[in-house]
């Protein structure tokens, strides 16, 4: 009996475990890695971005994101929409080909791959016939026409990516209607473009890379037309009214061809190098656009004098006597123009612009031509992140003055709205404000909006103000003076490089409540901030903390610290510091707490710890944690003096260790193998695991950094007995030393005049020696302690003070939960002696029942360097879920990881994205977007017969019924429209409803 009701016990906690915790990757927050190519659907107003490794991301409105990845490890090197409709083409650098089409499920769209194609040559043929170089979506839109490297143009009929055989235009076609003199002395070389006649849509121009421009008829299947530049071709455009083409070459000039009746010769204008007479670079791209009776907007893409500006990308954008050069912060990779009107043909409303490192939008209608502030794909990146900090919940008063003092930044943004307003974001309102702070490279701090989908920008804090740091004297000298030729403006916020890399921030902690935030850095300065509504000119006071306490024979070899100003600095409106904390030796601030109710902040380094009293504005405590044969600590980060030879010499070290403690073993007697054997049986008895685990070996406390304090927790508990509970402060090594100081806090009415104290309370040496990553304290329900002033805002119950508190301290080892305030061991869970893993990361999280209202459960969640993530149980430390999250070759995204109070987390899966997930069932941060086919499309097509063409890809006779349902809804929405589209639409279901095509893709998503 008792064997089944465990069993049934189990089980309920099965389903318990269902309700309360689920594992999802939901979205990507930041700017795609490594952008390869751009897309844009005028129709449909979405805009495509792929990337060197194989994602194909789409946008539209704030909120409507899209994500595919194709399953060949190749880059993306052109996007496509096809005209009207949601599919869209890729090429990859494979030379394969891939149709992509949103397609409706359960009310929402999804991003599905729905063929594949490589072109093939004739046998024996080189790979050069049939590589593609350039593709033209025919407005058809059931054609592709393919120009290869061959010179020979592919005609390809989709969505079943069929070719064409008979319609094929070699290269032989076309040479024998080019006169004899221009072919006798060049190759022709690889098709370089493809442009469609906007009034014709018959006729094709085809460009070649030695410059030859052919119009090619397709119905005709002949050359009506030839062109003959002189210099190697980069682009070309055809003019909206069909009068004319122009042409982009690699001398930085562009030429505009005057198209007359059929049999004239071409008349062209004369050629504009628009910077100058010394070679410049090539124009890759140029667009000409007309305006209601105005002159027309020319933009092309480099052109650039070689030799003194060949470094720099810029667009240049000329209309009626304005022109301006635009100098992107890195490479650029495509840019498109948003029109206005209801058929995108009226005037140029925006440039946006895809580079390297970040999206620009620069508005066209506004004087000036300021940037559009981008609601996503911000680069996060802007300078590298070097920590983050989550914060949940936000009180509705903090929220709104951050967000008044970052607007405040953004005055030089255009006011115009966003331009991409593609899909319908059906996900629901958050049900709060999430604040993710990112600490960067050059001493800023961002502030982004992370309740949704879209990590939107806030607020941006500088630091470097407040000090004397090195400043580069260059810096001004890229800005562009008047009257300066060419007519520079720098766009984009992508700057990599920092002024002095002591600026860096390490740690951040915000007490949402009280509005005080406190950073630190890399040279051990801590900062003190709290939130201004006005500008203000104050000095900052700053404080000397020496946490060697006077110990001889070390001497500090890294960096020195930074110098704060002594005169008074102007802080505009946000986050202003009031104090600096000077750590000394001026080494990394490696753990940081702040509790806003007692006025304290806390802080570690290498060489120890203290606490501060920003109140009064004195320290309270310094405790020096530096092993006297510690002297890697004394080196620092940025220290030359640490050689190859010296890591070399104490690898050996740690082996020959190694080889003596393996020997000492076994020398050892029987009996003491035994005694070993049976004191092993005992612990695996006491814990309800099974699996077989490993002896750890005890670490040396020889081992470098065992002083470096890795984690600070302020806590009110029971420490000098069980009935008066206290202030107290709890400090973690990288030793695995847990340190407890008793904090005496004066009564309120003169907590401004009396000294705060702190004595030393416990200090618990792990067996183990591994590092202490966490500390938490549970009262007497179990239950973690609430967070400072979360109790004065009735947010959160009054901790249980009658029961025992626990005090739960987490190594990279194991978890070992102790009673207080005796701080006898309790229970522990082995990690890395199960499976070889170590706790990298962890944090507290609340878990709601997605069943049950009122239900949930507080849990520890932790992530190891085998990238798995798990949720322990409190008080009962037990393991609940574990779920593969992180790749364990990323170190960097394993390190980067932040935990929420949700059960949300965040890490980065490239120096530019944050990957978004959740262990949580109760609420999910997800796109939930809907986008409908134009109606253009549907009214268009029923007048086409319906292709019947084999796809590369099968499909199950459910997708045919879900194609069948996705076809009648669209008709449906056509209904509402158009009564002649009705009847068509009607006598085409009576019609075709027993032999629906089940291979026609279009159809299905149209």
């Amino acid at each position: 009996m008792k064997r089944f009701r465990r069993h049934g016990h189990e089980s309920q906690r099965d389903r318990l475990k269902q309700e309360l915790f689920q594992f999802t990757k939901t979205v990507e927050h930041g700017f795609p890695h490594q952008p390869s190519a751009l897309g844009y659907s005028a129709s449909l107003q979405l805009m495509a971005i792929g990337t060197r490794s194989g994602a194909i991301k789409l946008y539209g409105a704030p909120g409507v994101e899209f994500m595919g990845l194709h399953d060949e490890n190749a880059a993306v090197t052109q996007v496509f929409f096809m005209p009207h409709q949601v599919e869209l083409v890729t090429l990859l650098d494979d030379n394969s080909l891939h149709m992509w089409t949103l397609r409706g499920h359960k009310g929402l769209s999804e991003l599905l791959e729905i063929g594949r194609f490589m072109l093939t040559g004739p046998p024996g043929a080189p790979p050069s016939v049939t590589r593609v170089t350039a593709v033209l979506a025919h407005s058809s839109g059931e054609l592709l026409l393919l120009g290869t490297e061959g010179g020979h143009v592919f005609i390809v009929e989709v969505p079943g990516f069929r070719e064409l055989e008979e319609r094929n235009i070699s290269l032989d076609q076309v040479t024998s209607c080019v006169p004899d003199d221009y072919i006798g002395h060049r190759n022709l070389e690889h098709v370089e473009a493809l442009q469609e006649s906007p009034v014709n849509s018959n006729q094709v121009a085809i460009g070649y890379g030695r410059g030859l421009i052919v119009i090619w008829d397709l119905e005709q299947h002949l050359a009506i037309r030839h062109i003959l530049p002189t210099q190697q071709l980069e682009s070309m455009w055809w003019t909206e009214d069909g009068s004319s083409i122009l042409s982009s070459h690699s001398d930085g000039s562009y030429c505009c061809w005057t198209l007359g009746a059929e049999g004239e010769d071409e008349e062209y204008e004369k050629s504009d190098i628009p910077y100058g007479h010394f070679p410049c670079k090539a124009i890759t791209k140029i667009v000409k656009l007309p305006t209601a009776g105005g002159p027309p907007f020319l933009l092309f893409s480099g052109g650039m004098p070689r030799a003194s500006y060949g470094d720099r990308h810029c667009i240049t954008v000329i209309h009626s006597k304005t022109q301006v050069a635009f100098d992107f912060t890195s490479r650029i990779i495509d840019f498109f123009v948003i029109r206005h009107g209801p058929h995108h043909t009226g005037e140029p409303s925006a440039l946006v612009v895809l580079v390297e490192e970040e999206l620009v939008v620069i508005d066209l209608q506004t004087e000036g031509w300021p940037v559009i502030q981008a609601p996503y794909l911000v680069p996060l990146h802007s300078s590298a992140i070097t920590c983050s900090h989550h914060v949940s919940a936000i009180p509705l008063k903090l929220w709104e003055r951050i967000i008044a003092a970052g607007l405040l930044q953004n005055t030089h943004y255009s006011k115009k709205p966003w331009p991409i307003t593609g899909g319908q974001n059906l996900a629901p309102d958050p049900p709060q404000r999430d604040l993710l702070l990112t600490g960067h490279e050059d001493g800023t701090v961002r502030f982004w909006d992370a309740s949704g989908v879209c990590l939107y920008p806030l607020f941006k804090l500088s630091t470097a103000s407040v000090f004397h740091a090195d400043a580069d004297p260059n810096d001004n000298m890229s800005q562009s003076a008047e009257g300066e030729w060419p007519p520079f403006r720098k766009v984009g916020c992508f700057d990599p490089y920092s002024d002095d890399p002591r600026l860096g921030i390490q740690k951040i902690h915000l007490c949402k409540y009280s509005g005080y935030l406190t950073v630190a850095g890399t040279a051990g300065q801590i900062l003190m901030l709290e939130l201004n509504d006005e500008a203000s000119e104050q000095t900052v006071e700053a404080k000397i903390v020496d946490l060697l306490q006077g110990q001889e024979g070390f001497r500090w070899k890294g960096h020195t610290q930074l110098d704060v100003r002594e005169e008074p600095v102007l802080f505009p409106p946000g986050f202003q510091p009031f104090t600096v904390v000077q750590c000394q030796p001026p080494a990394v601030v490696t753990a940081l707490t702040l509790h806003s109710e007692w006025k304290l902040v806390a802080f570690g380094t290498s060489h120890g710890f203290g606490v501060y009293d920003y109140l009064q504005k004195k320290s309270v405590l310094v405790k020096c944690t530096l092993n006297p044969s510690d002297q890697l600590a004394m080196e620092g980060p940025l220290s030359r003096v640490k050689s190859i030879k010296k890591s070399l010499r104490q690898s050996f070290r740690r082996i020959r260790r190694s080889r003596v403690s393996l020997r000492k073993h076994q020398i050892s007697s029987t009996a003491k193998i035994q005694e070993a054997n049976a004191r092993l049986e005992a612990e695996l008895a006491e814990m309800e695991l099974a699996p077989v685990q490993r002896k750890i070996e005890a670490r040396s406390s020889d081992d470098s950094f065992t002083g470096l304090i890795r984690t600070l927790y302020f806590a009110d508990t029971f420490l000098s007995d069980s009935s008066h509970n206290s202030p107290s402060l709890w400090a973690g090594t990288n030793g695995g030393c847990v340190f407890a100081y008793i904090l005496f806090l004066p009564p309120l009415e003169r907590r401004a005049d009396d000294a705060v104290t702190a004595h030393p309370a416990k200090e618990i040496q792990l067996m183990h020696r591994a590092p202490v990553v966490g500390i938490v304290v549970l009262d007497g329900h179990g239950a973690p302690l609430p967070e400072p002033l979360e109790m004065a805002h009735d947010l959160a119950r009054s901790p249980d003070m009658q029961g025992s508190h626990h005090l739960l301290v987490i190594s990279e080892e194991q978890f070992k939960v102790f009673t207080l305030p005796k701080v006898s061991t309790k229970t522990k869970l082995k990690v890395t002696a199960v499976d070889g893993s170590r706790v990298r990361r962890v944090g507290v999280a609340w878990f709601g029942s997605s069943r049950t209202e009122g239900y949930g459960e507080s849990g520890l969640v932790f992530l190891t360097n085998q990238g798995d993530v798990h949720v322990l149980s409190l008080p009962h430390v037990k393991i609940q879920v574990r779920h593969p999250c992180i790749r364990r070759e990323d170190v960097s995204g394993i390190a980067s990881c932040v935990f929420t109070k949700q059960g949300h987390g965040f890490y980065l899966i490239s120096p530019s994205e944050f990957e978004r997930f959740s262990l949580s069932t109760r609420y999910l941060v997800e796109p939930r977007c809907l986008v409908e086919a134009p109606i253009h499309s549907v009214a268009s097509n029923q007048h086409q017969p319906m292709l019947k063409v084999t796809s590369s890809t099968h499909r199950s006779s459910q997708d045919t019924e879900d194609a069948e349902s996705a076809a009648r809804h669209v008709m449906e929405h056509a209904l509402l429209n158009d009564e002649k589209v009705l009847q068509e639409i009607q006598k085409s279901l009576e019609g075709d409803q027993g032999s629906f095509p089940q291979n026609n893709v279009k159809s299905a998503v149209a």
